[in-house]
């Protein structure tokens, strides 16, 4: 497949197979720093060992498999991109468009050093455009495309494992890891009056209220 070319899938023009590379982070982001790429490939590899040793401590905790699923799909993008930034440049001589494909192995060695490589991204889907009203600050008389960037696997294991943490695993971050029952609740807080003692349980038959005496 060449550099820049788009292959429709399954004949739609909203969803692409587009081959593209980027030199920086999750859908095409840039790290405009000196260094920039060197440094992006190093907080990488650090952010993924640091998320292994969290895994495995993790793992000597009763949690559930959604939140367990969660960081491993994380874990499997970043290393994803990780070995695309790593090794891609030294195995692959470099794209271009309209040119001809990379070549795996070249006799010269890849188009850059060990930890400089770009990121393989395939997918483009352009679902749909909105015009952007003249008078809005900056983005005015633009139009822009929704889902503009192109992807790759790892970005949407990424995505989908911090979206799982958000919506379903909140309690995790929280100061109680686990939700507290109503029954959790009277066992930490005791009723501390007769009055609240009788509010809290079913009188048994017989039993007359202490502030109203018969």
């Amino acid at each position: 497949m060449l550099y820049g070319e788009m292959i429709p899938i399954m004949g739609s023009d909203r969803a692409y197979i587009h081959f593209v590379e980027n030199e920086g982070m999750a859908f095409g982001k840039r790290l405009d720093l000196p260094f920039g790429k060197l440094i992006l490939s190093l907080f990488r590899i650090t952010a993924a060992g640091l998320l292994v040793v969290f895994m495995r401590n993790l793992l000597r905790k009763p949690i559930s498999n959604g939140l367990l699923i969660s960081f491993s799909l994380i874990l499997a993008g970043a290393l994803g991109n990780i070995i695309d930034s790593t090794f891609y440049g030294c195995l692959f001589s470099a794209s271009y468009s309209h040119g001809l494909p990379a070549e795996f192995m070249p006799v010269g060695g890849g188009y850059s050093s060990l930890l400089y490589g770009k990121v393989v991204d395939m997918f483009y889907f352009p679902l749909f455009e909105v015009g952007i009203p003249a008078w809005v600050p900056f983005w005015g008389g633009r139009s822009l495309s929704f889902f503009g960037p192109v992807f790759n696997i790892a970005d949407v294991a990424i995505t989908w494992g911090v979206i799982q943490v958000l919506l379903f695993h909140r309690w995790f971050f929280q100061s109680t890891p686990t939700p507290v029952t109503a029954v959790d609740a009277a066992a930490e807080n005791p009723p501390t009056t007769e009055t609240e003692e009788i509010a809290l349980a079913k009188d048994p038959p017989g039993l007359q209220n202490p502030q109203n005496p018969q």
